[in-house]
């Protein structure tokens, strides 16, 4: 009998395996999970040089993985003002913190700001191209939306990209103007993702963030993300050199998506050669994704019905349906899994009409096609989804910061807005996703909200939809390795298993629903190795 490296005892070992067991104790040699059982069971593994850790009660769980979530972004966007920074409480003092951030920019470069929420703020309301163009007229100025799909930026920005009231708007978005024709500043959907690629950030930067975001993604217990996006194509292959260099220690999934022109990106990969599940455990390619419409809070997204809050208002759309089939359909051919941003029920419908399109001239198995967000999944939608084993990624997290303007712009909608429970009551595998940098990216914040459906001031908003804690911890691990078609391998606690696990400061199967939130990792393992470690005075970090 070989011993063990190291040995869990006296725990809540959530195992997630297929009858949801809990287990006392776990073993683990090299960077795989040795033995699951009772600590007779394990103790057995035990010599002189393992290294055993009581667990005196905490909860031991898989590690986590976020399906949908833009690591790059999320790690760029702590080198700029915070939106949602505790002391922002009105539009002053985003402008104040902006200039702060110019007078120590070097001139000409850029000064960004992200996580903008016009409704959390006293005014109520966009800052104005001039007022950006008061902090300085040689920064180029750009505020990101909360959403990542709307901008505000300066003239200076606005001369760098060329914009003027004469040019036209693109497909899929637009350029926002006042009443006389001239541009307001305000970019949204396809003419903000433009801007966006055009304020674009150096290597070191980049690299910077990317290490950044590993290690706060680690600190609350992520092992695995499923990137949903890079900025531009030198990002994708910066990543990987990121993850060589293990500046990058969370395993990475990486979606085949850049944020502007979506679909040329995925024709370049084809012509490429790069098809999903190429790389290894630590870094692998996956589906072609592009997006089809909006925020759900923006509102842009697309919809059957007019939003509740405008009777004019159906979203907006990226592709038409035979766009779409082209793009995707051919991906689908030459053996990628596909997915697509899609949140209202009309872009859904045409995801899915996509999918069964490209079944049907070309029939496979287990192709796990997927679609990001799947915002407004109607009664319909789902039972297609079943029928074409589609894997929808939610996002819980989303409700406890924007559920009010969910019931405002979609009211009774909300009932089917990322509705876990009727995935799990319908056969459909969801994997979670947090979204980040759009909501928190902590797993314990979004298995409070699948729980819970509360919006931070503590509305119930699609009630139904509840989950039970099990099940939403399932979600965060075992249904994003089915995702990524990686459930041999990890997204349980189960012999044979990578050993990416991670420990909570207590029991969580035992905690006040209303209080999961409020729990925290103590410990990270990824490949057997410790990788994270709570001090005794951690660093608290907002959570919406």
């Amino acid at each position: 009998m070989t011993i063990a490296d190291l040995v869990f005892l006296n725990g809540e070992v959530v195992t997630v395996d297929e009858r949801n067991t809990i287990a006392e104790a776990v073993a683990v040699e090299g960077n795989r999970i040795k033995a699951v059982g009772t600590n007779e069971e394990v103790k057995v593994f035990i010599g002189e040089k393992t290294k055993v850790i009581d667990l005196e009660g905490k909860s031991l769980l898989p590690g986590f993985i976020d399906s949908h979530l833009h690591l790059t972004m999320y790690g760029v966007n702590q080198q700029a003002v915070n939106c949602k920074a505790d002391h922002i409480k009105s539009l002053e003092d985003i402008l104040s913190d902006l200039r702060d951030k110019a007078k120590e920019t070097p001139k000409g470069q850029w000064v960004r700001a992200w996580g903008f929420n016009e409704t959390k703020i006293k005014e109520k309301r966009y800052p104005t191209k001039e007022e950006l163009d008061h902090i300085s007229s040689e920064h180029p100025i750009l505020i990101l939306r909360t959403c990542g799909h709307i901008s505000i930026v300066n003239s200076k920005a606005l001369e760098i990209a060329k914009i003027d009231r004469t040019t036209p708007d693109p497909e899929g978005g637009f350029i926002e103007r006042d009443v006389d024709g001239n541009t307001t500043g305000r970019l949204v959907e396809t003419a903000n993702m433009a801007m966006n690629e055009i304020a674009s950030y150096t290597e070191e930067e980049l690299r910077k963030g990317m290490k950044t975001a590993s290690d706060h993604f680690i600190s609350s217990g992520i092992t695995s993300v499923h990137d949903a996006g890079v900025l531009d194509t030198d990002n994708f292959r910066i990543m990987q050199q990121a993850v060589q260099a293990k500046d990058i220690r969370v395993r990475v999934y990486a979606v085949i998506c850049t944020l502007n022109d979506s679909a040329r990106f995925v024709d370049n990969i084809m012509s490429a050669g790069i098809v999903t599940g190429l790389g290894d455990e630590f870094f692998k390619i996956g589906p072609a994704k592009v997006f089809t419409d909006g925020s759900s809070t923006g509102p842009t997204i697309a919809t059957r019905q007019p939003y509740t809050s405008d009777s004019k208002n159906f979203g907006i759309l990226y592709y038409s349906q035979e766009e779409l089939d082209r793009i995707l359909g051919e991906a689908h051919k030459k053996g990628y899994q596909i997915t697509a941003h899609a949140q209202g029920d009309r872009a859904i419908e045409m995801v899915l009409n996509c999918i069964e399109k490209a079944l049907d001239e070309q029939p496979r198995k287990n192709h796990r096609h997927r679609i990001e967000h799947a915002g407004i999944a109607s009664a319909d939608l789902q039972e297609r989804m079943k029928k074409l084993g589609v894997i929808p990624i939610p996002n819980p997290p989303f409700f406890y910061e924007f559920g009010e303007s969910y019931v405002k712009n979609y009211g009774s909608r909300v009932n089917e807005m990322y509705p876990l429970r009727d995935y799990i009551d319908n056969g459909i595998i969801a994997a979670a996703g947090s979204d980040c940098p759009v909501t928190h990216y902590d797993p314990l914040f979004g298995i409070h909200v699948a729980v819970n459906r509360k919006t931070a001031s503590g509305q119930l908003v699609g009630g139904r939809q509840r989950v039970g804690v099990v099940e939403a911890i399932r979600a965060y691990t075992w249904n994003g390795a089915y995702a990524s078609f990686e459930e041999d391998m990890k997204g349980s606690i189960e012999k044979g298993k990578l050993a990416d696990l991670v420990i909570l400061d207590s029991s969580i199967l035992s905690a006040d629903p209303e209080n999961i939130k409020d729990l925290s990792v103590h410990m990270t393992i990824i490949d057997g190795e410790v990788v994270f470690q709570k001090q005794s005075r951690p660093v608290s970090s907002s959570k919406g």
